[in-house]
Protein backbone atom coordinates (compact mmCIF):
# COMPACT_ATOMS: atom_id res chain seq x y z
CA UNK A 1 0.00 0.00 0.00
CA UNK A 2 1.29 3.43 -0.93
CA UNK A 3 2.32 5.78 1.84
CA UNK A 4 0.02 8.74 2.52
CA UNK A 5 1.36 12.24 3.01
CA UNK A 6 1.20 13.67 6.53
CA UNK A 7 -0.07 16.91 4.96
CA UNK A 8 -3.23 15.26 3.69
CA UNK A 9 -6.70 16.00 5.05
CA UNK A 10 -7.39 14.70 8.52
CA UNK A 11 -10.39 12.56 7.56
CA UNK A 12 -8.69 9.29 6.53
CA UNK A 13 -11.60 8.26 4.31
CA UNK A 14 -10.93 11.22 2.02
CA UNK A 15 -7.28 10.41 1.37
CA UNK A 16 -6.94 6.87 -0.06
CA UNK A 17 -9.28 7.51 -2.98
CA UNK A 18 -7.42 10.62 -4.17
CA UNK A 19 -10.64 11.82 -5.70
CA UNK A 20 -10.62 14.86 -7.91
CA UNK A 21 -13.83 16.44 -9.09
CA UNK A 22 -14.52 20.03 -9.97
CA UNK A 23 -17.70 21.30 -8.30
CA UNK A 24 -20.31 23.04 -10.42
CA UNK A 25 -22.98 25.41 -9.15
CA UNK A 26 -26.43 25.52 -10.83
CA UNK A 27 -26.63 27.66 -13.94
CA UNK A 28 -29.22 30.05 -12.52
CA UNK A 29 -27.17 30.63 -9.37
CA UNK A 30 -24.06 31.46 -11.37
CA UNK A 31 -26.06 33.88 -13.51
CA UNK A 32 -27.51 35.63 -10.47
CA UNK A 33 -24.15 35.91 -8.71
CA UNK A 34 -22.40 37.04 -11.88
CA UNK A 35 -24.94 39.73 -12.77
CA UNK A 36 -24.24 43.35 -11.92
CA UNK A 37 -26.97 43.43 -9.26
CA UNK A 38 -25.80 40.19 -7.70
CA UNK A 39 -22.19 41.34 -7.57
CA UNK A 40 -23.13 44.62 -5.87
CA UNK A 41 -25.33 42.84 -3.31
CA UNK A 42 -22.67 40.20 -2.60
CA UNK A 43 -19.93 42.81 -2.24
CA UNK A 44 -21.99 44.92 0.16
CA UNK A 45 -23.04 41.87 2.16
CA UNK A 46 -19.50 40.61 2.69
CA UNK A 47 -18.20 44.08 3.51
CA UNK A 48 -20.83 44.53 6.24
CA UNK A 49 -20.17 41.10 7.74
CA UNK A 50 -16.44 41.78 7.79
CA UNK A 51 -16.71 45.14 9.56
CA UNK A 52 -15.69 43.76 12.94
CA UNK A 53 -13.25 41.10 11.79
CA UNK A 54 -10.74 43.02 9.70
CA UNK A 55 -8.00 42.57 12.29
CA UNK A 56 -8.37 38.80 12.63
CA UNK A 57 -7.22 37.63 9.20
CA UNK A 58 -5.62 38.95 6.08
CA UNK A 59 -7.85 40.16 3.31
CA UNK A 60 -8.66 37.57 0.61
CA UNK A 61 -6.26 39.41 -1.69
CA UNK A 62 -3.47 38.85 0.86
CA UNK A 63 -3.14 42.43 2.07
CA UNK A 64 -4.53 44.59 4.89
CA UNK A 65 -7.35 46.23 2.95
CA UNK A 66 -10.46 46.31 5.23
CA UNK A 67 -12.91 47.04 2.40
CA UNK A 68 -12.60 43.70 0.66
CA UNK A 69 -12.47 41.41 3.69
CA UNK A 70 -14.88 38.47 3.56
CA UNK A 71 -16.92 37.00 6.35
CA UNK A 72 -14.35 35.29 8.57
CA UNK A 73 -15.41 31.76 9.35
CA UNK A 74 -12.58 29.54 10.47
CA UNK A 75 -12.61 26.19 8.77
CA UNK A 76 -12.15 23.20 11.03
CA UNK A 77 -8.44 22.64 11.50
CA UNK A 78 -6.65 19.87 13.31
CA UNK A 79 -3.20 20.81 14.57
CA UNK A 80 -0.80 17.92 14.95
CA UNK A 81 2.93 17.26 14.80
CA UNK A 82 4.97 15.05 12.50
CA UNK A 83 8.52 13.80 12.70
CA UNK A 84 10.47 15.68 10.04
CA UNK A 85 13.41 14.38 8.06
CA UNK A 86 15.72 16.34 10.36
CA UNK A 87 14.45 14.37 13.34
CA UNK A 88 12.58 17.28 14.93
CA UNK A 89 8.86 17.77 15.39
CA UNK A 90 7.18 19.96 12.75
CA UNK A 91 3.75 21.52 13.32
CA UNK A 92 0.97 20.92 10.77
CA UNK A 93 -2.55 22.35 10.73
CA UNK A 94 -4.47 20.38 8.11
CA UNK A 95 -8.11 20.94 7.10
CA UNK A 96 -10.85 18.49 8.04
CA UNK A 97 -12.53 17.74 4.73
CA UNK A 98 -15.31 15.64 3.33
CA UNK A 99 -14.44 13.06 0.67
CA UNK A 100 -13.71 14.37 -2.82
CA UNK A 101 -14.84 12.51 -5.97
CA UNK A 102 -12.68 11.06 -8.76
CA UNK A 103 -12.58 12.09 -12.41
CA UNK A 104 -9.89 11.18 -14.90
CA UNK A 105 -7.76 14.22 -15.69
CA UNK A 106 -7.91 13.65 -19.43
CA UNK A 107 -11.68 14.17 -19.49
CA UNK A 108 -11.57 17.69 -18.07
CA UNK A 109 -11.09 19.50 -21.35
CA UNK A 110 -9.47 22.88 -21.84
CA UNK A 111 -10.27 25.23 -18.96
CA UNK A 112 -7.53 27.83 -19.44
CA UNK A 113 -6.44 30.20 -22.18
CA UNK A 114 -2.81 31.32 -22.40
CA UNK A 115 -1.48 34.47 -24.04
CA UNK A 116 2.27 34.92 -24.30
CA UNK A 117 3.49 38.42 -23.52
CA UNK A 118 7.10 39.41 -22.87
CA UNK A 119 9.52 36.52 -23.43
CA UNK A 120 12.88 38.17 -24.13
CA UNK A 121 15.83 36.03 -23.08
CA UNK A 122 13.87 32.75 -23.16
CA UNK A 123 14.72 29.92 -25.52
CA UNK A 124 12.04 28.34 -27.67
CA UNK A 125 12.24 25.02 -25.83
CA UNK A 126 12.64 24.01 -22.19
CA UNK A 127 16.12 22.68 -21.41
CA UNK A 128 16.90 19.85 -19.03
CA UNK A 129 19.05 21.06 -16.12
CA UNK A 130 19.72 17.75 -14.34
CA UNK A 131 23.42 18.09 -15.05
CA UNK A 132 23.60 20.92 -12.50
CA UNK A 133 22.85 18.33 -9.81
CA UNK A 134 24.36 15.08 -11.09
CA UNK A 135 27.03 15.65 -13.73
CA UNK A 136 29.84 16.94 -11.54
CA UNK A 137 32.59 15.43 -9.42
CA UNK A 138 31.70 14.62 -5.86
CA UNK A 139 34.17 16.99 -4.21
CA UNK A 140 33.09 19.99 -6.26
CA UNK A 141 30.67 22.46 -4.78
CA UNK A 142 27.15 22.93 -6.11
CA UNK A 143 27.22 25.47 -8.96
CA UNK A 144 25.08 28.06 -7.17
CA UNK A 145 27.19 30.77 -8.85
CA UNK A 146 26.78 29.25 -12.31
CA UNK A 147 25.91 31.56 -15.19
CA UNK A 148 22.95 29.33 -15.99
CA UNK A 149 21.31 30.45 -12.74
CA UNK A 150 21.65 34.12 -13.66
CA UNK A 151 18.39 35.79 -14.64
CA UNK A 152 18.76 37.72 -17.89
CA UNK A 153 15.16 37.65 -19.12
CA UNK A 154 11.57 37.18 -18.05
CA UNK A 155 8.48 35.63 -19.58
CA UNK A 156 4.99 37.00 -18.87
CA UNK A 157 1.97 34.73 -19.41
CA UNK A 158 -1.61 36.00 -19.31
CA UNK A 159 -3.69 32.98 -18.26
CA UNK A 160 -7.49 32.92 -18.07
CA UNK A 161 -8.90 30.13 -15.87
CA UNK A 162 -12.58 29.29 -16.14
CA UNK A 163 -14.63 27.63 -13.41
CA UNK A 164 -18.27 26.80 -12.66
CA UNK A 165 -18.71 27.20 -8.92
CA UNK A 166 -19.63 30.05 -6.59
CA UNK A 167 -17.60 31.57 -3.76
CA UNK A 168 -16.51 29.14 -1.04
CA UNK A 169 -13.77 28.90 1.58
CA UNK A 170 -10.44 27.45 0.49
CA UNK A 171 -9.35 24.35 2.43
CA UNK A 172 -6.03 25.72 3.64
CA UNK A 173 -3.40 24.05 5.79
CA UNK A 174 -0.33 25.47 7.52
CA UNK A 175 3.13 24.03 8.05
CA UNK A 176 5.90 25.21 10.39
CA UNK A 177 9.30 23.58 10.27
CA UNK A 178 10.97 21.78 13.13
CA UNK A 179 14.11 23.85 12.58
CA UNK A 180 12.69 26.78 14.55
CA UNK A 181 13.34 27.06 18.25
CA UNK A 182 9.62 27.77 18.66
CA UNK A 183 7.67 25.28 16.55
CA UNK A 184 4.27 26.65 17.53
CA UNK A 185 2.11 27.75 14.62
CA UNK A 186 0.62 30.60 16.64
CA UNK A 187 2.50 33.73 17.64
CA UNK A 188 2.10 35.22 21.10
CA UNK A 189 1.90 38.74 19.65
CA UNK A 190 0.08 39.40 16.37
CA UNK A 191 2.05 41.25 13.72
CA UNK A 192 -0.75 43.07 11.95
CA UNK A 193 1.53 44.49 9.27
CA UNK A 194 3.06 41.14 8.24
CA UNK A 195 1.16 40.19 5.10
CA UNK A 196 3.91 38.26 3.27
CA UNK A 197 2.30 34.90 4.01
CA UNK A 198 -0.67 35.89 1.83
CA UNK A 199 1.27 36.80 -1.32
CA UNK A 200 -0.31 33.88 -3.24
CA UNK A 201 -3.88 34.62 -2.05
CA UNK A 202 -5.00 36.41 -5.26
CA UNK A 203 -4.60 33.14 -7.17
CA UNK A 204 -7.22 31.53 -4.94
CA UNK A 205 -9.60 34.45 -4.43
CA UNK A 206 -9.75 35.26 -8.14
CA UNK A 207 -11.11 31.73 -8.69
CA UNK A 208 -13.84 32.08 -6.02
CA UNK A 209 -11.85 30.22 -3.35
CA UNK A 210 -11.69 32.49 -0.32
CA UNK A 211 -8.38 32.10 1.56
CA UNK A 212 -8.65 32.54 5.33
CA UNK A 213 -5.18 33.16 6.78
CA UNK A 214 -5.16 34.21 10.46
CA UNK A 215 -2.77 36.99 11.34
CA UNK A 216 -1.75 35.14 14.49
CA UNK A 217 -0.28 32.24 12.49
CA UNK A 218 3.38 32.17 11.43
CA UNK A 219 3.67 29.25 9.00
CA UNK A 220 6.61 28.52 6.74
CA UNK A 221 4.42 27.01 4.03
CA UNK A 222 0.70 27.46 3.33
CA UNK A 223 -0.93 24.62 1.37
CA UNK A 224 -4.37 24.15 -0.16
CA UNK A 225 -6.41 20.98 -0.73
CA UNK A 226 -9.38 22.53 -2.50
CA UNK A 227 -11.91 23.24 -3.81
CA UNK A 228 -10.41 21.34 -6.71
CA UNK A 229 -10.26 23.00 -10.13
CA UNK A 230 -9.04 21.19 -13.21
CA UNK A 231 -7.51 24.47 -14.31
CA UNK A 232 -4.96 24.17 -11.50
CA UNK A 233 -3.45 21.16 -13.27
CA UNK A 234 -3.45 23.03 -16.58
CA UNK A 235 -1.74 26.09 -15.10
CA UNK A 236 0.89 23.96 -13.37
CA UNK A 237 1.66 22.11 -16.59
CA UNK A 238 1.74 25.36 -18.57
CA UNK A 239 4.22 27.00 -16.20
CA UNK A 240 6.38 23.87 -16.34
CA UNK A 241 6.35 23.77 -20.14
CA UNK A 242 7.12 27.48 -20.40
CA UNK A 243 10.05 27.38 -17.93
CA UNK A 244 13.51 27.97 -19.34
CA UNK A 245 15.01 24.89 -17.64
CA UNK A 246 13.76 22.01 -15.52
CA UNK A 247 15.29 19.51 -13.09
CA UNK A 248 13.28 16.29 -13.49
CA UNK A 249 13.46 13.77 -10.65
CA UNK A 250 10.73 11.36 -11.76
CA UNK A 251 9.56 9.59 -14.87
CA UNK A 252 7.09 11.41 -17.14
CA UNK A 253 3.46 10.26 -16.96
CA UNK A 254 2.45 7.53 -19.40
CA UNK A 255 0.38 8.67 -22.38
CA UNK A 256 -3.34 8.56 -21.80
CA UNK A 257 -4.95 5.50 -23.33
CA UNK A 258 -7.79 6.30 -25.70
CA UNK A 259 -10.84 4.27 -24.85
CA UNK A 260 -12.96 3.07 -27.76
CA UNK A 261 -16.27 4.83 -28.17
CA UNK A 262 -19.20 2.61 -27.26
CA UNK A 263 -21.42 4.27 -29.88
CA UNK A 264 -19.12 3.23 -32.68
CA UNK A 265 -20.00 -0.27 -33.82
CA UNK A 266 -17.32 -2.00 -35.90
CA UNK A 267 -18.45 -2.47 -39.44
CA UNK A 268 -18.64 -6.00 -40.73
CA UNK A 269 -17.10 -6.71 -44.10
CA UNK A 270 -19.77 -7.00 -46.77
CA UNK A 271 -19.57 -9.59 -49.50
CA UNK A 272 -21.52 -9.21 -52.69
CA UNK A 273 -21.74 -12.95 -53.24
CA UNK A 274 -22.63 -14.79 -50.05
CA UNK A 275 -24.64 -17.93 -49.48
CA UNK A 276 -26.97 -18.26 -46.51
CA UNK A 277 -27.04 -21.84 -45.32
CA UNK A 278 -29.93 -22.98 -43.11
CA UNK A 279 -29.09 -24.00 -39.57
CA UNK A 280 -29.30 -27.71 -38.92
CA UNK A 281 -30.79 -27.12 -35.49
CA UNK A 282 -34.02 -25.98 -37.09
CA UNK A 283 -34.58 -29.42 -38.50
CA UNK A 284 -33.56 -31.34 -35.39
CA UNK A 285 -36.77 -32.16 -33.55
CA UNK A 286 -34.84 -33.55 -30.58
CA UNK A 287 -32.95 -30.28 -29.99
CA UNK A 288 -33.74 -28.85 -26.58
CA UNK A 289 -33.32 -25.17 -25.71
CA UNK A 290 -32.16 -24.23 -22.24
CA UNK A 291 -30.96 -21.05 -20.65
CA UNK A 292 -27.14 -20.99 -20.51
CA UNK A 293 -25.75 -20.74 -16.99
CA UNK A 294 -23.72 -17.57 -16.32
CA UNK A 295 -19.99 -17.98 -16.07
CA UNK A 296 -18.54 -17.21 -12.64
CA UNK A 297 -16.70 -13.88 -12.53
CA UNK A 298 -14.60 -12.26 -9.84
CA UNK A 299 -15.48 -8.87 -8.42
CA UNK A 300 -13.42 -6.27 -10.29
CA UNK A 301 -10.83 -4.50 -8.17
CA UNK A 302 -10.92 -0.71 -7.96
CA UNK A 303 -8.38 0.98 -10.21
CA UNK A 304 -5.17 2.06 -8.50
CA UNK A 305 -4.81 5.75 -7.72
CA UNK A 306 -3.41 7.79 -10.57
CA UNK A 307 0.17 8.89 -9.76
CA UNK A 308 0.73 12.62 -9.62
CA UNK A 309 3.74 14.93 -9.72
CA UNK A 310 4.72 18.21 -8.07
CA UNK A 311 6.28 21.15 -9.87
CA UNK A 312 8.20 23.68 -7.75
CA UNK A 313 9.18 26.99 -9.32
CA UNK A 314 9.74 30.70 -8.76
CA UNK A 315 6.76 32.65 -10.08
CA UNK A 316 5.42 36.17 -9.83
CA UNK A 317 1.75 37.21 -9.88
CA UNK A 318 0.43 40.43 -11.39
CA UNK A 319 -3.16 41.65 -11.84
CA UNK A 320 -4.63 41.83 -15.30
CA UNK A 321 -5.12 45.61 -15.41
CA UNK A 322 -3.20 46.98 -12.42
CA UNK A 323 -5.98 46.14 -9.94
CA UNK A 324 -6.60 42.75 -8.37
CA UNK A 325 -10.35 43.28 -8.35
CA UNK A 326 -10.25 43.31 -12.18
CA UNK A 327 -8.63 39.88 -12.22
CA UNK A 328 -11.75 38.25 -10.73
CA UNK A 329 -14.38 38.10 -13.43
CA UNK A 330 -17.69 36.21 -13.25
CA UNK A 331 -16.77 32.58 -13.86
CA UNK A 332 -13.11 33.18 -14.65
CA UNK A 333 -9.85 34.62 -13.34
CA UNK A 334 -7.30 36.55 -15.39
CA UNK A 335 -3.80 36.78 -13.91
CA UNK A 336 -0.35 37.49 -15.31
CA UNK A 337 2.35 34.98 -14.36
CA UNK A 338 6.01 36.01 -14.53
CA UNK A 339 8.77 33.40 -14.99
CA UNK A 340 12.53 33.97 -14.73
CA UNK A 341 14.91 32.27 -17.15
CA UNK A 342 17.57 31.78 -14.46
CA UNK A 343 15.31 29.86 -12.06
CA UNK A 344 14.85 26.18 -12.98
CA UNK A 345 11.64 24.32 -12.26
CA UNK A 346 11.82 21.10 -10.21
CA UNK A 347 9.56 18.10 -10.90
CA UNK A 348 9.20 15.38 -8.25
CA UNK A 349 6.74 12.48 -7.77
CA UNK A 350 3.87 13.37 -5.46
CA UNK A 351 2.81 11.21 -2.56
CA UNK A 352 -0.81 10.20 -2.05
CA UNK A 353 -2.57 13.05 -0.23
CA UNK A 354 -0.08 15.74 -1.26
CA UNK A 355 -1.65 19.23 -1.38
CA UNK A 356 -3.10 20.63 -4.57
CA UNK A 357 -1.29 23.97 -4.18
CA UNK A 358 1.33 25.34 -1.81
CA UNK A 359 3.57 28.35 -1.45
CA UNK A 360 6.50 29.36 0.69
CA UNK A 361 5.59 32.36 2.84
CA UNK A 362 8.83 34.17 2.03
CA UNK A 363 8.24 36.63 -0.79
CA UNK A 364 10.92 37.32 -3.35
CA UNK A 365 11.57 40.65 -1.65
CA UNK A 366 12.51 38.79 1.55
CA UNK A 367 14.48 36.16 -0.36
CA UNK A 368 16.55 38.90 -2.00
CA UNK A 369 17.76 39.92 1.46
CA UNK A 370 19.31 36.47 2.04
CA UNK A 371 23.03 36.31 1.35
CA UNK A 372 24.57 33.54 -0.73
CA UNK A 373 27.57 31.51 0.42
CA UNK A 374 30.71 33.13 -0.99
CA UNK A 375 32.41 31.67 -4.02
CA UNK A 376 35.51 29.71 -3.02
CA UNK A 377 38.93 30.96 -3.97
CA UNK A 378 39.32 28.33 -6.66
CA UNK A 379 36.27 29.59 -8.50
CA UNK A 380 33.32 27.61 -9.82
CA UNK A 381 35.31 24.43 -10.44
CA UNK A 382 37.03 24.41 -7.07
CA UNK A 383 37.39 21.19 -5.11
CA UNK A 384 37.24 23.01 -1.79
CA UNK A 385 34.64 22.06 0.76
CA UNK A 386 31.20 23.61 0.43
CA UNK A 387 31.19 27.03 2.07
CA UNK A 388 28.28 28.24 4.20
CA UNK A 389 26.76 31.68 4.35
CA UNK A 390 27.84 33.93 7.19
CA UNK A 391 24.38 34.24 8.74
CA UNK A 392 23.16 30.74 7.91
CA UNK A 393 19.87 32.08 6.55
CA UNK A 394 20.46 30.59 3.10
CA UNK A 395 20.85 27.10 4.52
CA UNK A 396 17.79 27.69 6.72
CA UNK A 397 15.57 28.58 3.76
CA UNK A 398 16.76 25.50 1.86
CA UNK A 399 16.24 23.19 4.86
CA UNK A 400 12.69 24.44 5.49
CA UNK A 401 11.58 23.86 1.88
CA UNK A 402 13.32 20.49 1.74
CA UNK A 403 11.72 19.39 5.02
CA UNK A 404 8.27 20.28 3.68
CA UNK A 405 8.87 18.51 0.36
CA UNK A 406 10.02 15.38 2.19
CA UNK A 407 6.41 14.99 3.38
CA UNK A 408 5.07 15.34 -0.18
CA UNK A 409 7.49 13.26 -2.28
CA UNK A 410 6.78 9.64 -3.19
CA UNK A 411 10.29 8.28 -2.73
CA UNK A 412 9.42 4.95 -4.35
CA UNK A 413 8.91 6.73 -7.70
CA UNK A 414 11.85 9.10 -7.25
CA UNK A 415 14.46 8.59 -9.99
CA UNK A 416 18.13 9.52 -9.99
CA UNK A 417 19.97 9.53 -13.35
CA UNK A 418 22.87 7.09 -13.38
CA UNK A 419 26.25 7.58 -15.01
CA UNK A 420 25.09 5.92 -18.25
CA UNK A 421 22.18 8.35 -18.61
CA UNK A 422 19.49 5.87 -17.57
CA UNK A 423 17.14 6.85 -14.77
CA UNK A 424 16.88 4.45 -11.86
CA UNK A 425 14.86 4.49 -8.64
CA UNK A 426 16.56 6.69 -6.09
CA UNK A 427 18.17 5.32 -2.98
CA UNK A 428 16.39 7.03 -0.09
CA UNK A 429 19.37 8.20 1.89
CA UNK A 430 20.37 11.46 3.41
CA UNK A 431 24.10 10.97 3.04
CA UNK A 432 26.05 11.66 -0.13
CA UNK A 433 29.02 9.45 0.68
CA UNK A 434 30.35 8.04 -2.60
CA UNK A 435 31.19 4.47 -3.35
CA UNK A 436 34.74 3.62 -4.42
CA UNK A 437 33.72 3.09 -8.03
CA UNK A 438 31.82 6.38 -8.17
CA UNK A 439 34.65 8.29 -6.60
CA UNK A 440 37.12 6.91 -9.13
CA UNK A 441 34.81 7.76 -12.04
CA UNK A 442 34.42 11.34 -10.82
CA UNK A 443 30.65 11.29 -10.41
CA UNK A 444 28.63 11.74 -7.26
CA UNK A 445 26.64 8.93 -5.70
CA UNK A 446 23.74 10.96 -4.41
CA UNK A 447 20.86 9.43 -2.58
CA UNK A 448 17.34 10.52 -3.47
CA UNK A 449 17.06 12.96 -0.58
CA UNK A 450 20.50 14.37 -1.26
CA UNK A 451 19.57 14.96 -4.90
CA UNK A 452 16.35 16.73 -3.94
CA UNK A 453 18.12 18.94 -1.43
CA UNK A 454 20.71 19.92 -4.04
CA UNK A 455 17.95 20.80 -6.50
CA UNK A 456 16.21 22.97 -3.89
CA UNK A 457 19.55 24.63 -3.12
CA UNK A 458 19.98 25.60 -6.77
CA UNK A 459 16.41 26.93 -6.95
CA UNK A 460 16.81 29.13 -3.86
CA UNK A 461 20.20 30.35 -5.06
CA UNK A 462 18.73 31.30 -8.45
CA UNK A 463 15.89 33.17 -6.73
CA UNK A 464 18.38 35.16 -4.63
CA UNK A 465 20.54 35.98 -7.65
CA UNK A 466 17.54 37.33 -9.60
CA UNK A 467 17.79 40.55 -7.58
CA UNK A 468 20.63 41.67 -9.88
CA UNK A 469 18.41 41.46 -12.98
CA UNK A 470 16.95 44.75 -14.18
CA UNK A 471 14.33 42.90 -16.22
CA UNK A 472 13.16 41.00 -13.14
CA UNK A 473 12.88 44.17 -11.05
CA UNK A 474 10.98 45.87 -13.87
CA UNK A 475 8.38 43.17 -14.50
CA UNK A 476 8.07 41.56 -11.06
CA UNK A 477 6.12 42.70 -8.05
CA UNK A 478 8.50 41.41 -5.39
CA UNK A 479 5.71 41.36 -2.78
CA UNK A 480 3.64 39.03 -5.01
CA UNK A 481 6.43 36.66 -6.03
CA UNK A 482 8.02 33.64 -4.44
CA UNK A 483 8.33 29.86 -4.57
CA UNK A 484 5.05 28.09 -5.37
CA UNK A 485 4.11 24.45 -5.95
CA UNK A 486 1.41 22.86 -8.11
CA UNK A 487 0.27 19.24 -8.17
CA UNK A 488 0.06 18.08 -11.78
CA UNK A 489 -0.72 14.80 -13.59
Amino acid sequence: MREISALGPIDPSSVPEVNEEETTAPWIMRKLVGSMTGRIVLSSYETLRAAGTNVVCLSPWGDSSPLFLPCIRFRDLAVHTVIAVTGGMAAVAAPVMAPVADVVATSFGDTIFVELGIHAGFDLTTKLANDLVFDMPLKKILPIHSRRLETTGVKVLLITLRYKHTMSDAALGFYRSSLHSDTSLFAAVKDYLAVEKGWFSPYLFATARRPIIPRSMKPDVVFCHGPFLSGDYKIGETLLNESASVITLCDPPPPAAQEPNANQIPEKPEHKHSLSLPSLSKFNIHARSRTPSPEPALTPLPPPPVPRRLVILVVGLKPHRKAWSLSARPGESVIRYVLLNGCPAIVVPAKLGAPLLAWDTLTLEKIWDVELPPLSEGGEGSTETIMRSASGRFEGVVDVIFEYLDLCVDWERFTVPSSNGVSSPGDVRNDVKPSKEKEESGTRNLGAKGALKDAVTLLVAAAIRSKTSEEAKKELDADRSGIAMWRIP
